[in-house]
């Protein structure tokens, strides 16, 4: 009997007894995508909106301004950012690699090898 295994996963365990255990890229994506967003200074994905709408609104594509790539257990991840007005940008784009790569190692038990950051605006409050 064949699986069938989608092209935009990645199979973490393939076990004969106990089955397959497959993660969507676009799942990795969101993981992404909602812990860039935690980090203070930083207003919205590129093209997305912010956590608060995300959760009234119930938007289900979240994963706009990332970008995943996952080569056997490894993950490069592509981020487009809007940063708030006024916060150090390398100092926060250092938190970001380091909550998304422990948000996607944590969540998935993939190894998060890059986490690549481009500041596409910066959102200045009235």
């Amino acid at each position: 009997m064949e699986k069938e295994i989608d092209k935009n996963a990645v199979v973490l365990k393939d076990e004969e007894n106990v089955g397959v255990v497959q993660i969507a890229d676009d799942v990795v994506a969101m993981i992404a995508s909602l812990a860039a967003t935690e980090v203070e200074g930083v207003s919205a994905m590129a093209g997305n909106i912010t956590n608060e709408l995300m959760s009234k609104v119930g938007v289900k594509k979240l994963t706009k301004g990332v970008k995943v790539d996952i080569l056997e257990s490894n993950v490069t991840v592509d981020l487009a950012l809007t940063m708030e007005y006024g916060y150090n940008i390398p100092a926060t784009c250092q938190q970001v690699q380091a909550k998304v790569k422990n948000a996607i190692e944590n969540m998935t038990g993939l190894t998060c090898t890059d986490v690549n950051i481009r500041i596409a605006g910066v959102k200045v409050n009235k």
